[in-house]
């Protein structure tokens, strides 16, 4: 008769055979951190702007995702052809949520004014300028959205024309505006290199890093109003789609960074 090999020669799973299992009880601070997670997303996504930025960036991706998959193929079909109608449906909801934002913005130019008396001049100037053509954006929007939708007779494609027009103008604003203050605290760095607190310092290189993270952002989504400007105009219409949801995925995720760090600092 056989006999079992020495307890030193069992593989692990046979000297195993017969026990009842350990229980795998999760470890409290993971339940606790998941918990947070979890009611960090839900309060984000209780908010207009917080769920906005969300779906932002889950219908970039699914265009990302989208024209990856479906390459030369045209028309796309399967899933490809899936998740770019997703995204198609998630940009059209969050056009018809921007109905409701004219009086935020009106709100916050009019905050703005003319901006603070001791701000530089250049940035002020930007800044009105960005906040008017902002300002102009929505109802050029709202009239190309209502015409699609057929509740007045006009004609959509000069109004969406026109909205993307002042998009692309304000986000070129914004790049100026934030290579001006990208100038300013340069300067202010080396000015006060040796005599600034390491606190204020370490703030102006928060300060720098936002900055060069707004420029980014205001890169990529200008890259993407160009492209949906009439053909003929740089490089209008010759982005494939998944160049598009890379670029508007980027600007998201970006966005979405620095809303979460934002929060943490007033935190």
């Amino acid at each position: 008769m056989a006999t079992a090999p020495p307890p030193s020669r069992r593989a692990p799973r046979q000297r195993q055979v017969g026990r009842e299992p350990r229980p795998v009880t999760p470890h409290p601070g993971s339940v606790a951190m998941a918990a947070g997670e979890l009611s960090g997303l839900v309060a984000v996504l209780e908010t207009y702007r917080g769920r906005d930025r969300v779906v932002r960036a889950l219908g970039y991706g699914c265009q990302l995702a989208g024209g990856a998959l479906a390459g030369l193929q045209a028309p796309p079909s399967g899933l490809p052809r899936s998740l770019l109608a997703v995204s198609a449906q998630l940009s059209a909801c969050r056009t018809a949520l921007r109905l409701f934002d004219d009086f935020a913005m009106l709100s916050y130019s009019y905050g703005y004014g003319l901006g603070p008396k001791d701000e530089d001049g250049l940035v002020r100037g930007l800044s009105v300028l960005c906040n008017m053509a902002n300002q102009l954006y929505y109802p050029c929007e709202h009239v190309a959205w209502a015409a699609d939708a057929g509740i007045i007779r006009v004609g959509s494609q000069k109004w969406w024309t026109l909205s993307t027009a002042l998009w692309a103008f304000s986000l070129l604003l914004g790049i100026l505006r934030s290579l001006r203050i990208l100038f300013k605290l340069r300067g202010k760095l080396r000015q006060h290199k040796c005599t600034s607190s390491p606190l204020r310092r370490k703030e102006t290189k928060a300060q720098v890093k936002a900055e060069v993270l707004s420029i980014l952002t205001d890169l990529a989504d200008l890259s993407n109003a160009i492209h949906w400007l009439p053909p003929g105009f740089l490089w209008a219409g010759c982005f494939p789609p998944w160049l598009v949801g890379l670029l508007g995925t980027i600007s998201s995720l970006i966005g979405i960074y620095q809303a979460h760090r934002g929060g943490n600092s007033e935190a």
